[in-house]
């Protein structure tokens, strides 16, 4: 079947990574343009709310006369009107064609302010005029000086407010809840919102802010003033650009590092996937396949790669081995069994009977042995039951009461121990029966068998007095088909299976089996199996 070009490891990685850096990156540049826009905005209504406090300042400590309005200077960069608190302009900027936001769409006034009218409280006096000094500025009442103090940082009088509903919103409301100030100054509440004005032809989006201001005839008026938000949208425009033209560019860049780091991280990979399949073509085992000198998890990869090809030569191995000893084995009796039947045959007189009964009970023997071998090589599991071991060992030993060599059982001073292990009481019987056959073999005159327990293991031990086994093959008599020089008689009955059966039933058990020297000076076999009750 054709590989997905999208099915590499190295493809999903690059895919990976650039999705997780495209989704940052936008999730960082909505963050930065919201920013962006929300600082030039608070800049924009910071201008406008000056702009206002300005005016409302000129206003309030203006000159009362006739041209009062009329001649009243306005900035001609910012839209700037000036109205009654009922609606009505009074003044606009020069250059205003346009607005809305304000409440007030006239751009130029509709005739002569009427004549002010001082604003009386029904519980107090008149106000009388304030004094206004040679500077210019009134200081009756606090004068406009405190309420430009106000209106610019709103120390002296009133904190200055703003309405939240009113900005962003298009419908500009107007502060005509709040109180009048007195003549002469200007209100520490501004009124902020949005809305469009077009200056000179050329139409924007403004913040506007609104503050009352008494002039000093009395009267109240409205001062509404606007910044443009034109620097803003630019500048979340440019910066919106740039993003998304910038933003392939660094995919591409981090796609391609990516697809570089990744391909050379999994090169050792590819090698070690090469190695494999050429070993597998060329059935030889003997091949290992390259470890990188790093210390990461592809070094660890082909390191324990080697380790299975070690493990599987050796298993390998071992089953050649088992295949042709045990057809060597077999040769054997088969032919001398088959001799004897032709011999018989031809010459019945010179039938050997107890010759080819003994030669069918080895290979009896022997096919048993090998049918074991290969259940436990199957990996077959145990039978789990209590199996009482000092109970087994009495039996085995009572069955050989007759034998050339006796079998002695020590189990202590309790003559009812109990030895209890979990597992198969025909493959634990067929051990001990290897253990007794292998000491009785190689005895001069006992064999002792004890049973203890201890630590939480059940501890059987087979001990002759014969000549024992040199330390240095204390390991390899455990091998299948192994015969030490002076045990190799085949007359003795031995195919060198007995104590690798016996090894391999212990492991499969949960349990070891060692040899080392006897007291008496011969071998002295040792087996450790699970106590059953711990």
């Amino acid at each position: 079947m054709r590989r997905r070009p999208l099915g590499s490891v190295q493809a999903k990685t690059v895919l990976g990574a650039t999705a997780v850096v495209t989704v940052a990156m936008v999730a960082a540049g909505i963050a930065v343009l919201l920013s962006l826009g929300a600082n030039l905005t608070e800049q924009a209504q910071s201008q406008a709310n000056d702009t206002a406090r300005r005016v409302a300042v000129t206003v309030a400590t203006r000159k009362a006369d006739a041209a009062l309005y009329s001649g009243l200077a306005l900035p001609d960069d910012a839209p700037v009107q000036v109205t009654t608190t009922d609606g009505r302009l009074l003044a606009a900027s020069r250059t205003l064609e346009k607005i809305s936001g304000t409440g007030v769409p006239d751009v130029r006034p509709r005739g002569s302010a009427p004549e002010p009218t001082p604003t009386v409280s029904p519980t107090s006096a008149p106000t009388p005029p304030p004094t206004v000094s040679p500077s210019g500025t009134a200081d009756d009442h606090g004068g406009a000086g405190g309420g430009r103090g106000r209106g610019k940082g709103g120390r002296d009088g009133d904190a200055q407010e703003t309405t939240p509903s009113g900005r962003g919103s298009d419908d500009h409301a107007t502060p005509t809840g709040t109180a009048d100030p007195v003549v002469g100054e200007i209100s520490g509440t501004v009124q902020e919102g949005a809305g469009h004005a077009t200056l000179d032809g050329r139409g924007a989006a403004y913040r506007f802010a609104t503050v009352k201001a008494t002039d000093l005839a009395g009267q109240t008026v409205l001062v509404h003033a606007g910044a443009s938000l034109a620097a803003r949208e630019s500048a979340v425009r440019t910066t919106t650009v740039v993003m998304l033209a910038g933003l392939p560019v660094l995919l591409t860049v981090v796609g391609g590092v990516t697809w570089l780091v990744t391909r050379r991280a999994l090169a050792p990979v590819a090698g070690i996937r090469r190695e494999m399949a050429a070993i597998t073509a060329s059935e030889d085992l003997s091949r290992r396949v390259p470890e990188p000198a790093a210390h990461d998890e592809v070094a660890r990869l082909a390191r324990t790669t080697n380790e299975t090809l070690t493990a599987l030569e050796a298993s390998v191995e071992r089953q050649r081995r088992f295949v042709a000893d045990a057809s060597h084995e077999l040769r054997s009796p088969i032919a001398s069994l088959r001799t004897q039947l032709e011999v018989g045959s031809a010459h019945p007189q010179l039938l050997d009977v107890p010759g080819a009964v003994k030669d069918t009970v080895r290979l009896q023997q022997l096919a048993a042995d090998l049918l074991l071998l290969a259940r436990l090589d199957a990996g077959e599991t145990p039978t789990q039951r209590p199996v009482d071991l000092a109970a087994l060992v009495r039996e085995e030993a009572e069955g050989r009461a007759a034998d050339r060599t006796p079998v002695a059982v020590d189990i202590g001073q309790d003559a009812a121990l109990r030895a209890e292990v979990n597992g198969s009481r025909g493959q634990l019987a067929r051990l001990v029966r290897n253990l007794l056959d292998n000491a009785q073999r190689h005895a001069r005159t006992e064999v002792t068998v004890s049973v203890r327990r201890g630590d939480g293991r059940i501890v059987l031990a087979v001990a002759d007095d014969g000549a024992g086994v040199p330390e240095a093959e204390r390991e390899r008599i455990f091998e299948r088909f192994v015969r030490l020089d002076e045990a190799r008689s085949r007359d003795d009955g031995g195919a060198g299976l007995g104590l690798a059966i016996a090894r391999d039933v212990a492991h499969r058990h949960g349990g070891t089996l060692t040899v080392g020297a006897a007291p008496s000076g011969g071998a002295r076999f040792e087996l450790r199996l699970p106590d059953a009750d711990v």
